[in-house]
């Protein structure tokens, strides 16, 4: 009988070990599984889930924007006193989606393709219509200095300037502001020129790219990092290291990402690679992402940062590379004088906000970040905000810029793009990937506990019966 229990305890003391020991062998053998899925799923190949996720964003994306809307108008057209700026908005547009466009697949383990333009407004997202009227800068006129430095060209600039009645501000509809007008000094230059400019001008129905990615099937660990954009790898508009496309386009990742890891991607909005950094876990729709946020010092100036030398293009608007917050893109913008920065000049140094009343920056809402499933690599939610601004300078010979005091960086508007993974597409991805790496490390933890469990408990009582029967 002894023999019997002390046997019978053993036994599933045993069976305990087996149990835990299983559950321990599941952890890599486990991995080992989902990797293989992930890396099979992640690819960009016709038939993966990253393919039907890559060729059409699985979520609405909508563009959000706030324009700037001058208070003061005759304080600075007659003072040269600083813009009393309100921002209005949102003005909403659906964006990006349209399939991705002459999709090649190369033999070198890259596909091709190109990114169609379209922008539809959402009335019942907005504050507004599109022909709501905005008091804003004359894009022509406070350009034409810094294209035209010459001066017996102002003086012929100018003639044109005041024979079309324009000035250094003018009313638009925020139609015409963001997607083109018929400028009426281009109109009176009597030379072969297009007369239309907008800030977005032209966009619907042209095409971004054409960008050339790794599909990730020769190596998982390049999968949609960007060969070459326009057949380049480099972009012609900055020096040494800042010149060149690094990473993705942002929509996805290399799959199992890290908390450790920067996350580098494209934009051509602002002419430039950037980066983002961990910043926390976040919860969509049950999900677990990886949030990384554009951090200050990818806008610091090279006094702070000195990676950030190259991006310093003229010394005199950033005071010998002193100045943070803004970058200068015009030779990505054919001259024109266009400054990109964070929403409401966030980041930014203290002089350039002090040039302009009515900015309030406020990181929550004005910073750039992705959330990452850390798995896959994709991203399920994004914010990308930025802010169009542009500079303005004095000009003598140009009667409509002649109270200008000093050159500074005055805010047009500001954008959100943004989208979060759907319903149904967040139903899908639970099933496909993350519900089954979640069952599997349940299944992992039951059995190591319970095999312990098991194995302590049966291993005490045989013992206890054991030291009873020696007594």
């Amino acid at each position: 009988m002894g023999c019997n229990r002390n046997c019978g305890l053993l036994t599933g003391a045993i069976i305990g070990g087996v149990l835990a020991v299983f559950g321990g062998i599941l952890i890599p053998v486990g991995d080992n599984l989902i990797g293989k899925a992930i890396k099979k799923e992640a690819v960009i190949s016709n038939g993966t889930i990253a393919f039907q996720n890559w060729l059409v964003p699985g979520s609405s994306v909508y563009r959000q924007f706030w324009i700037f809307h001058v208070q003061n108008p005759s304080e600075v057209l007659d003072k040269g006193e600083r813009p009393k700026l309100e921002q209005k908005g949102p003005y909403t547009y659906r964006v990006r989606y349209l399939p991705k466009e002459n999709i090649t697949e190369n033999s070198d383990g890259t596909i091709s393709y190109m990114l169609p333009n379209i922008a539809h407004f959402e009335p019942d997202m907005s504050v507004g219509t599109e022909n709501d009227t905005i008091t804003c800068l004359n894009l022509a006129v406070v350009a034409a200095p810094s294209l035209y430095t010459n001066t017996f060209i102002q003086l012929l600039l100018n003639s044109w300037i005041k024979s079309s009645k324009s000035a250094m501000l003018q009313n638009r509809t925020v139609k015409e502001l963001l997607w083109g007008y018929k400028d009426p000094f281009l109109n009176k230059v009597p030379f072969p020129l297009d007369p239309v400019l907008g800030v977005f001008y032209p966009y619907n129905g042209t095409f971004d790219g054409l960008y050339k990615v790794y599909t990730g099937k020769e190596d998982i660990k390049t999968t949609a990092i960007i060969e070459s954009y326009k057949n380049k790898r480099n972009l012609s508009y900055w020096e040494g290291h800042c010149d060149l496309v690094n990473g993705t386009d942002g929509a996805s990742f290399p799959p199992f990402i890290k908390k450790d890891q920067v996350l580098r991607f494209f934009s051509s909005d602002i002419c430039r690679s950037i980066y983002g950094v961990f910043q926390g876990k976040q919860d969509v729709k049950g999900i677990t992402l990886y949030r990384f946020a554009v951090p200050r010092e990818a806008f610091a100036s090279p006094a702070e940062v000195a990676d950030n030398y190259c991006f310093c293009t003229d010394e005199v608007i950033s005071q010998n590379c002193t100045l943070a917050g803004v970058l200068d893109i015009s030779a990505c913008k054919a001259g024109r004088p266009v400054f990109i920065s964070l929403p409401h000049f966030l980041h930014a140094s203290e002089s350039i906000l002090h040039d302009v009343e009515g900015l309030s920056p406020n990181e929550e809402e004005h910073e750039t970040f992705l959330d990452v499933e850390p798995i896959t690599g994709f991203t399920l939610r994004f914010a990308k905000r930025l802010q169009v601004n542009l500079l303005v300078k004095p000009a003598p010979k140009i009667e409509a810029l002649s109270k200008v005091k000093k050159p500074y960086i005055f805010p047009l508007l500001w954008l959100n793009e943004s989208a979060v993974i759907g319903d149904e597409k967040a139903e899908m991805f639970r099933n496909k990937v993350t519900g089954r790496v979640q069952m599997l490390s349940v299944l992992q933890m039951a059995l190591m506990i319970a095999g312990s469990v098991l194995f302590l408990a049966f291993m005490c009582s045989y013992f206890i019966c054991r030291s009873k029967k020696l007594k």
